[in-house]
């Protein structure tokens, strides 16, 4: 069975906006002074060149694939959450607080879940909050799960500050403002030798983004998210609890996104520090929004930003190429699909 060519195929209009975003990135490396061999080699160097390299892309791969997939929940409900950072900084303090407060003879099969799990049940709160907002009072969840973010992002700066909540114990002036390390049994186990960074939040990712996708697209409750996202009268004439399932997938979407700042916090070095999430929920919406719903595509552009994460660190020691070029890259990946996506609607 063959396919007719067309410019309007997904697939094309993707292949086209990666390669003037890769053009922009050339000209980039250009205007820095920098030899494009060279920086084109520094790149595939951070991104594949190593055990370590990998595993660390793979690593950041698992978060943005968590907080994505969070999106997809909620905009299968017809949502849109933006507070994925905030969301993440929460389920961040929330493993760290767990992780601490554990005995130390807690074995790593116990810890570990209880920390992730206290990740999943804080970034969940963050996110039922905006939708308790959305359903009792019709503010906007776009509105609330942004002004989320900065109060989670404060939460995290104050529980690094003070004594009494995280911060390690100030010995000097040199001591850092940040938490003490969580306990081995608390830390994330390594997928394979220790030459690699990969741990278990890979598998908990692909776990997760596997589960979602059977409950949306072969369960009761995916059926009826579907409904309330295409016409919310229609689906509450219909007898769905559309209020229940609009807070309880904002509270999913944040549940995952707190997973994944539980997992940072349990990845190497093992503390809460301030900036840990390095924007990782605003890029895992940038995620969510070119998956377009698809659990397949979050898994595929996830790895793409990973890897390319990753390698924009190599491309700045490597050929003094600041790291910054490939967020403007993918910047304009993201743009250009937009714009291409929109135009084939506009002609259709």
């Amino acid at each position: 069975m063959t396919f007719p060519f067309t410019w309007r195929h997904p697939a094309v209009i993707a292949g086209l906006a990666a390669l003037a975003a890769a053009v922009a990135g050339l000209l980039l490396v250009l205007g820095a002074g920098a030899d494009p061999a060279t920086a084109g080699n520094a790149l595939v160097e951070g991104m594949f060149g190593s055990p370590y390299a990998i595993g660390s892309s793979l690593n950041t791969a698992a978060v943005l694939a968590l907080v994505a997939t969070g999106f997809t929940v909620a905009h299968r409900a017809g949502l849109v959450n933006v507070g994925g950072e905030g969301q993440l900084c929460a389920g961040g303090v929330a493993g760290a607080a767990t992780g601490l407060a554990l005995p130390g003879s807690t074995p790593s099969v116990l810890a570990v879940p209880a920390v992730l799990v206290a990740g999943f049940a804080a970034g969940a709160l963050w996110g039922w909050i905006a939708g308790l907002l959305l359903v009792r009072r019709g503010t906007s969840e776009v509105i609330t799960t942004l002004l989320l973010n900065f109060v989670g992002i404060g939460v995290v700066a104050l529980a690094v500050h003070e004594e009494a909540l995280l911060r390690q114990p100030v010995t000097s002036t040199e001591t850092l403002p940040q938490s003490a390390p969580l306990p081995e049994a608390a830390q994330l186990p390594l997928l394979g030798s220790v030459e690699s960074p990969a741990t278990a939040i890979v598998v908990v990712a692909l776990a997760a983004a596997a589960v979602t996708a059977l409950v949306l697209h072969r369960s009761p409750t995916g059926l009826r998210l579907r409904a309330v996202g295409h016409s919310r009268p229609a689906a509450a004439r219909l007898g769905v609890p559309v209020d229940r399932l609009r807070a309880g997938g904002l509270a999913v979407a944040g549940g995952l996104a707190g997973t994944a700042g539980a997992a940072l916090i349990a990845t190497a070095p093992f503390v809460l520090a301030e900036h840990f999430s390095s924007g990782y929920g605003f890029a895992g919406l940038v995620v969510g929004l070119l998956a377009r719903g698809s659990l397949t595509a979050v898994v595929g552009v996830s790895l793409v930003f990973g890897f390319l994460t990753n390698g924009g660190i190599n491309l700045q020691l490597a050929s003094e190429v600041p790291a910054s070029s490939v967020q403007i890259v993918q910047s304009l990946l993201v743009l250009f699909v937009a714009a291409s996506m929109l135009w084939k609607e506009k002609r259709a």
